[in-house]
């Protein structure tokens, strides 16, 4: 257990130096295509919590709380993040310790890293989303807006790529065909953000993920 939570520390120190922006690629989506993701971004319904149970969800915000302190000291601002992350990931029906080693990756948890491609925020969203599947106003550098546009742009890949995650996530970060990244974000799930419980119905490691 000792050896795991050094290589899990060890690890979160060396890949903020390792993190690089996305440039989702853009592409045409079909009418149908455009129109689920419009309505999966604008849900303005309040945000409620995605926990099976109050006891459960207090165990993930303590243990994740206690791996994210670096980068977010306050405590009321890193619960406030991780219910969030656990929140939007889960409502996409994704893992939220994929959602935090895709952020970590991404911007290494910088609320206004701008790439220098232009992605923007937490989850490294291209501007050009907002006008497809969007709402003018959609600040993605806000908490909520990025991370809601971050996962469903991830869930649209994963779908469009039948749930293979090692190619969902080279188009999320717009190098397909290209290692680095996907691996960078499977070693971090794995190493750094795993967790033995999900509630997302979804794969809570890389290895269960195949």
């Amino acid at each position: 257990m000792k050896a795991h939570r050094h290589a899990s520390v060890l690890l979160t120190a060396l890949l903020p130096a390792l993190a690089w922006g996305g440039d989702q690629r853009y592409e045409p989506l079909s009418a149908s295509v455009r129109a689920a993701l419009h309505r999966a971004i604008s849900d303005r319904a309040v945000q409620r919590s995605a926990f099976i149970s109050d006891a459960q969800g207090q165990r993930w915000l303590a243990e994740m709380s206690r791996r994210l302190e670096r980068h977010f000291p306050e405590p009321r601002a890193r619960e406030d993040f991780l219910r969030t992350v656990h929140y939007e990931a889960t409502r996409a029906g994704l893992d939220p310790q994929l959602v935090l080693a895709v952020i970590q990756v991404e911007s290494a948890f910088r609320k206004y890293a701008v790439s220098s491609a232009g992605a923007r925020g937490y989850m490294q969203v291209m501007p050009f989303w907002v006008k497809e599947i969007g709402e003018e106003g959609h600040n993605l550098f806000h908490l909520r807006v990025n991370l809601r546009y971050g996962c469903t742009i991830l869930r649209h890949y994963l779908d469009m790529e039948q749930g293979d995650l090692y190619r969902a996530l080279g188009r999320y970060n717009g190098s397909l065909g290209k290692p680095e990244y996907p691996n960078a974000v499977l070693e971090a799930w794995r190493r750094v953000w795993f967790y033995p419980e999900t509630t997302a119905g979804v794969p809570s490691s890389p290895e269960e993920g195949g």
